[in-house]
């Protein structure tokens, strides 16, 4: 699952207090295996893993240790086994904490995980990331940079790239950079079967739009089976437990 929180505000209609129950509720009635968050803030976060006690997590704040935003990602702990970690910034010095050089105000970054699955063995990486929400030359900057980090991993290694793209999947030059130019898989795409095909995975809160305007993906390299993919439009006692609809995948490596 990718799954863009909106970082917690304590006050107003979509205060994080009121929309903390509905994303509980919502993520037991879809409860990941593995989840790569976007938005979200420490004390969010911490909420979050009380709220999932089979999960542990690895993160770290855009700004620094606890600071800002961070790119999560969590995992069942009776079944993945983290092997590595990491993280680097999307700017001309990713290994600069919290640096940004492409005129976009907010910092962005990727989180990985080198996990291996206590059942099967094999072993995968987990990259979460979130590009830029206003300006379509650092989102390209962004999947460049991606790019090339992920040409270091040996071509043999599966990976799974998710997160909130900020771009319209089949509709931006961002989404062929991350797909068919280096030979990745929209878990989409490939699934057997879909739901809420034609919804938007942005909802502002509001009502549910259907323009097809998926902005958050999970993408895959290596062989895999996708049973299902879904735009999760739960609301728990009518609340919208975030600003984005999470975006799931029922997939297994073959």
């Amino acid at each position: 699952m990718t799954y863009n929180l909106r970082y917690a505000s304590p006050n107003g209609p979509e205060a994080w207090p009121l929309r903390r129950p509905a994303m509980k509720a919502l993520l037991e009635e879809f409860p990941p295996d593995l989840m790569g968050t976007q938005e979200g803030v420490y004390p969010q976060l911490k909420d979050l893993a009380s709220d999932l006690p089979g999960h542990d997590w690895i993160g770290t704040g855009r700004d620094g240790g606890s600071r800002g935003e961070f790119m999560a990602i969590f995992y069942r702990r009776d079944r993945f086994e983290p092997l590595a970690y990491d993280h680097f910034w999307l700017s001309d010095t990713p290994e600069v904490i919290g640096s940004s050089t492409w005129g976009n105000p907010n910092r962005r970054m990727v989180t990985s995980v080198h996990f291996r699955d206590r059942r099967t063995r094999l072993e995968f990486h987990l990259w979460n990331t979130h590009l830029d929400h206003a300006l379509q030359p650092a989102r390209e900057k962004g999947a460049a940079l991606i790019r090339t980090r992920l040409a270091k991993l040996p071509p043999s290694d599966r990976v799974i790239l998710m997160g909130d793209f900020n771009a319209v999947a089949t509709r931006n030059v961002v989404y062929d950079a991350l797909t068919k130019e280096i030979g990745f898989t929209d878990s989409w795409f490939a699934a057997a079967r879909r739901r809420n095909e034609t919804l938007n995975s942005f909802n502002g809160f509001g009502k549910p739009t259907f323009n097809s305007a998926r902005i958050d993906w999970i993408l895959f390299r290596g062989e895999a089976e996708v049973s299902h993919a879904e735009v999760v439009d739960q609301t728990p006692g009518g609340r919208q437990p975030s600003d984005h609809y999470p975006v799931l995948a029922r997939m297994r490596w073959k």
